[in-house]
Formats: C-alpha cells, structure tokens, sequence
C-alpha cells in the first residue's frame, strides 16, 4: 500500500514527467512539419500508424495534393517518414552528398544485414560497383547467354500441349524463370540449372523478409543474440555455401595457378567478385554476397513482368501490335542487345506498369545523417528517413495525361527519332517526374514482398543499384517477348487486372493468378542462339 504522504509527491513525478515529455514532442524539429493521416500527438500517432497500413494510397494522396513541393509527414509504428515532393526537392536530395544523406544507412536500419548476414555485406558494398561497372558494360556479350537460358526455362515452367490450353501460375512461373536465367550470368554453367541452389535463391528472400520482421521489433541490444539463434536466412546462406564454396575453390586454385593466362576463365558475377576480393576470408562471403544478388534481381523482375503479362492477358487487343513489332525485330537483328532496345511498344508496356502501379507508392529514400535544411526550407534533423510520393507523382494530371488511364503504348508513342525523346522515354531512364527506379546515382530497383508487415521496409529494400535495372530490363524484354512469339495466352474465367491493393507503402499482387497458354503452332522465333 503507498504510503498517503508520498502520493503528492507521485503525482508531482508524473506531472513533471508529463510536461517534459511534451517539451520534447514540441521541440522536436519534425513537429513543425505537417502530418497527414492522423496526428501527431504523443501516443495518438500510433492510430494514424494503424490507418497507414489500410489506407496509405489515400494518405499519400491527400499529402501530396496538399503540400505539393513541400514536405509531409506520416506516422509509422516506430518513427516518423517525412514524404517529399516537387521537382526542386526530389533535386535537392539527389545532389546530396553520402556524408548528408544515405540510401545505404537507412537499407541497413530496416534490412538488419549486419545482424542476419554479416558485418561485411553491411559496410563492404563492393558488389554494388561491380554490378554498376562490370555488368552493365558486359550486356552486349552476356545477354545472348540469358536467351540461351531462356529457350530451356521457359518451356519448362510454362508447360504445353499441342493444340491445348494449360492454365500456369504465372508469378511462380516468372520466378523460376528468372532465377535460371539470372544465375546463368551470376554463376554460369551447371550451376545456374542446380534446382536446390535455385530453390534457395527464391526461399531466401522469404526467409529475410521473415528475420527483418523478427528484428525489427526486438531491443538493439538482443539483435544479434536473437540473430544467431533465430536467423531463418542464416540456415539459407549455410546451405548456399555448402553448394557454392566447392565452386569457388576450384576457380580460386585456377586463378592462382593461372592468372591472367586462364584462357577460359568463367565470364560470370561469381567470378568478377572473386577478382574483387582476394583474401580467403572475402572468399567465403562471397558465396552469401551471390545470396543478395539473387535477392535483388528475382523477385522484383518476376512480379513486374508477371503482372504486366497479366494485364495483357486481361486485354488481349494489344497483343498484336506488340507481336508485331516483336517479330520484325527478331527477324532483322535476332536476340541481341540492339533489338532489345528497338521494341518500343514493349519497353512501354513495362515502363507504364511501373507508372500506373509500380510495386510500391515512393522511392528515393534516404536517411538523413546530419541536420539538413531542404530547399523549401524544410528543417530536417539527422536520423529523419526521407522518401519520395511516387505514386502522387506518377498520377499528377499535370506530368501524365490521362493519368490514371493504364495507357500501353504511352510511352512508345512520343518517343522519336531524336536521341534526347528516345532516352527520355525508355523504361530504365528516370527523372524527376519518373521514380520508379528511383533517381540520381542511387536509382534503384524497388523490391517488395507481400508477406512482410513492415511497410517501409519494402520501399527502401534492395542494395543493388541503378545499373542493375539495365541487365533486369533487358533480361524481362527478352523474356516476354518470347512469351509472346511463341505462346498465345488469355485470362481465366475470372480476370485478373483490377485496380491494385496496397498494404502500406506496398502493392499487393495476385500472387495466384493464373493465365491460360498455348503453343503457337506457326512461329519460327525459337532462341537458338548461335555461338553458344
């Protein structure tokens, strides 16, 4: 029982408690900034949080009409997202320099890679300038060996019998395919055809996404406790090494006994990371560093070219003239680079799904690292995450006509002769009116994945950067171009391209929609590629 004479002095703890409290909450440079979708007073801003997660198109929306130009802010469970706008800001946090805002730091809070994975792939990105470098550069000589991969992969998961239809799962279906053809560029022969080390590549993401849950609500100090007892991901990577280490033993003793004159050295990321980094101990990470590449690249693509197949099926008027310019490409140049870059009907396909839907409502994120004060005059403290209203720039009748019109061909239709108009208007080309990848040197590849409960996490996810969206461009071209010259295919009964459902900051795809195929019987487009 409290004794009676020190209830007053109880009470008075509170109220100074109180009153101090509030004094932070009103002093905190974010309360200048204004909220949206709920507010901003203490412990009431975990009901807007709520609503967040059912109604965040909407929130972002009323944002961005709002305060356009400006900044918003919205709440999250654990912090403040401070939403930006306009193309003088989106410039401004472009041109920032590592030292006053970090795309890396703010993928480290949320993706927990120091914990799960290890201390080295979170501050050690060299995969990052090789992708940037190495692959892009390599394109014209690689990609004939994805359309190798693609001619065995594709009849494989999308199986068929003359003259019938068979109804596919198209995501799961787009997922296989990808990683087959992915890891034929990131580990070659035979590897890349290895069902287990494919089925870890797809199953890591799911087992990462599933740790970052996990730790993002547990206590700094237990994380890497809980990490080397919990880690789902860390069962993937051990097994991933047992396969892959054996591999590059065996390129690790060539490199040292041949060096430069190993003459039929692998062509592959496996290898140029292993070039990168010549110590045995950045030798056994490079087998978890393969483990993020797969990561980056597979379901990302899998979702963006599965769902755009699935509106095509949904609206079969378009197929045709897709088909068409497809097959006259193919016809004149073959399955190369250049004719990957001549199909303007598809690109724009591609480049307007991520317009009109995307796989997610911002990008461009970044964490503040030191106190900084935006063009407009916003005031934004270190440690504030920042992130750009893609989906408000993306639906602003004033940059798109018809905005919220899903218009194919848009794209391909302005694009001319001009080189400027051309670059402009291609799918992997960004700016301040098209964020999808993100902008600046930091472009990126948005990834999500619909089972994690972390909004934010998803938007700010993949540590590949912008070259990466050149190899996946090309790569889904080719895929669903052969898709098309070689299949006819149609929804089922019940159709599939709805308005999309967001959960948070993430768009929810029918992950078990299904499509009907059938093999064309006159085509002559098969990927036989020459050479190889």
């Amino acid at each position: 029982m409290v004794d009676s004479a020190l209830v007053p002095d109880l009470w008075t703890g509170v109220a100074i408690f109180v009153v101090l409290y509030l004094a932070k909450w009103r002093l905190d440079p974010l309360y200048h900034i204004p909220t949206v979708g709920g507010t901003s007073l203490p412990l009431l801003s975990y009901i807007g949080a709520r609503k967040f997660v059912y109604q965040g198109k909407e929130i972002i929306q009323e944002g961005y009409r709002k305060h356009y130009g400006k900044a918003f802010k919205v709440p999250m469970m654990d912090h403040w997202m401070v939403f930006v706008s306009g193309p003088e800001v989106l410039d401004d946090i472009r041109r920032r320099s590592d030292e006053e805002v970090s795309l890396s730091e703010l993928i480290e809070d949320h993706m927990q890679l120091a914990h799960i994975i290890s201390r080295d792939a979170a501050e050690n990105r060299y995969h990052v300038d090789v992708i940037r470098e190495r692959l892009t550069r390599a394109l014209p000589v690689i990609l004939p060996h994805v359309v190798d991969e693609l001619r065995l992969a594709v009849p494989e998961y999308i199986p068929t019998i003359r003259g019938k239809w068979t109804e596919v799962k198209v995501l799961d279906a787009f997922q296989q395919i990808i990683a087959r053809a992915s890891s034929r560029v990131f580990v070659g022969q035979p590897l890349c055809r290895n069902e287990e080390y494919l089925a870890l590549a797809i199953r890591f993401t799911i087992d990462l996404g599933k740790d970052m849950k996990t730790l993002s609500w547990s206590p700094q100090f237990l994380k890497p406790y809980l990490s080397l007892c919990y880690s789902l991901a860390r069962r993937s990577l051990n097994r991933n090494k047992q396969i892959l280490l054996p591999v590059i033993d065996e390129r690790r003793v060539m490199m040292e006994k041949w060096g430069d004159d190993w003459t039929d050295k692998p062509n592959d990321v496996l290898q140029w990371y292993l070039e990168s980094q010549q110590t045995h101990d950045h030798y056994e990470e490079v087998a978890n560093r393969m483990m993020l590449t797969n990561f980056a690249a597979i379901d990302t693509s899998s979702m963006s070219g599965s769902l755009s197949l699935i509106w095509l099926a949904d609206h079969p008027e378009y197929i045709d003239p897709i088909r068409d310019e497809i097959e006259e490409i193919v016809a004149e140049q073959g399955w190369t680079k250049a004719a990957m870059g001549k199909m303007w009907k598809l690109d724009s396909l591609l480049k307007e799904f991520q317009r009109h839907q995307g796989l997610g409502l911002g990008s461009l994120a970044r964490k503040v690292k030191k106190d900084i004060t935006l063009r407009d005059g916003t005031v934004l403290p270190r440690g504030t995450a920042i992130l750009a209203t893609t989906y408000g720039i993306h639906h602003d009748g004033a940059k798109y006509e018809n905005p919220d019109v899903f218009d194919p061909f848009r794209f391909s239709r302005v694009r001319t002769d001009l080189e400027e108009e051309r670059v402009k208007n291609q799918l992997v080309n960004t700016s301040v009116d098209y964020l999808s990848f993100g902008h600046g040197k930091y472009a990126w590849y948005v990834h999500q994945q619909p089972s994690y409960s972390k909004t934010d996490i998803l938007i700010i996810l993949v540590q590949s950067c912008s070259p990466g969206r050149f190899f996946a461009a090309n790569e889904l071209k080719a895929l669903l171009a052969y898709i098309i010259l070689n299949y006819d295919f149609e929804a089922d009964d019940d159709g599939h391209a709805g308005p999309p459902k967001y959960n948070g900051l993430v768009a929810m795809p029918p992950v078990n929609a299904m499509v009907k195929f059938r093999k064309r019987e006159s085509t002559n487009h098969d990927l036989t590629v020459q050479g190889l």
